[in-house]
């Protein structure tokens, strides 16, 4: 498969449900082809998804990558509004947005945060359609708390303090996931991070969101939450898990394809949590006959 060049990728933003710019890029294909949303991870940021975006128009798609709140280019929230209902009405707007500039309903890939708040989008609206079809990474309809207080605690370790070099990120980085080669370039680490007026390097996101994000919050109400959006779904989906996920246990996934009749389910070998990142190429595969496979869309009334 050829890769579209990285610099076809045109800046594009969207305006969330305060008012918020969301920015990030688009990748433009055949416009008789649903486009595709890209929502990242918590502490993440769209460059991330770069590498399955390429492919993706390579393949006809047009590709959509955005930082969500907080996250990356995008506009903090000096009020704090992080909540997993944010990030939802975000998904929504921006996909009334691309719906009204296609005419046709995106398809949502979302890893972790993106996933959660993508199910929430669609299962929490009632009687509107914002998605054409559901791409999860990692993601359930359940959180495990051992699972959710590793990876907070790794963000928020060195949130405020953050590092004095990128190499120094870049350990970090590799004691938390040992089982990823180390890159040769930083290149691709340094869009991640953003450098202080003291030359010291932090996550590009708000430290306000790993607060909003802890591991306080009552994990039986949200997965409750959670489950009865699932059951609103009727779009097409796709579950592709890490199988050495620390978020997304078999059981999970077996879980929600109770929950959503039709479901569809890939488990990746060689892959945690950050699947995108680990295994790319069989992640993108893995779309991609999910997307070959999509009944071909028919007139669309507004979401």
């Amino acid at each position: 498969m050829n890769k579209t060049s990285f610099a076809q990728a045109q800046p594009v933003s969207f305006t969330g449900c305060h008012d918020n710019i969301l920015r990030g890029e688009i990748y433009r294909g055949d416009t008789g082809k649903p486009p595709v949303l890209l929502a990242h991870g918590g502490g993440q940021t769209r460059h991330s998804w770069k590498g399955t975006a390429a492919q993706l128009a390579a393949a006809g798609y047009t590709a959509v990558i955005i930082d969500q709140r907080g996250h990356g280019d995008s506009d903090w929230q000096p009020d704090g509004f992080y909540d997993f209902a944010h990030f939802a009405a975000d998904l929504r707007e921006v996909a009334s947005q691309l719906f009204a500039q296609f005419a046709r309903r995106p398809v949502i890939v979302g890893a972790s945060l993106g996933g959660i708040a993508a199910l929430l989008a669609e299962g929490e609206d009632h009687g509107h359609d914002h998605f054409s079809a559901i791409v999860l990474v990692d993601i359930t309809t359940r959180l495990r708390r051992e699972g959710v207080e590793k990876i907070l605690g790794f963000m928020g370790e060195k949130a405020n303090e953050g590092f004095a070099s990128l190499e120094e990120a870049a350990d970090a980085i590799a004691a938390y996931l040992p089982h990823r080669p180390r890159p040769q370039s930083l290149d691709g680490l340094a869009k991640n991070l953003r450098r202080g007026a003291d030359g010291r390097y932090r996550w590009h996101w708000d430290p306000a969101f790993i607060r909003r994000a802890g591991p306080d919050a009552d994990f039986q109400a949200h997965n409750s939450r959670m489950d009865a959006a699932a059951r609103q779904v009727a779009a097409p989906l796709l579950l592709v898990r890490g199988r050495e996920s620390e978020l997304v246990s078999e059981a999970d996934a077996a879980h929600l394809l109770s929950l959503i009749p039709g479901a569809q389910y890939v488990d990746v070998s060689g892959a945690g949590h950050m699947i995108a990142g680990d295994r790319n190429d069989v992640f993108t595969d893995a779309v991609m006959d999910f997307l070959r496979k999509l009944p071909a869309p028919r007139a669309q009334n507004t979401p």
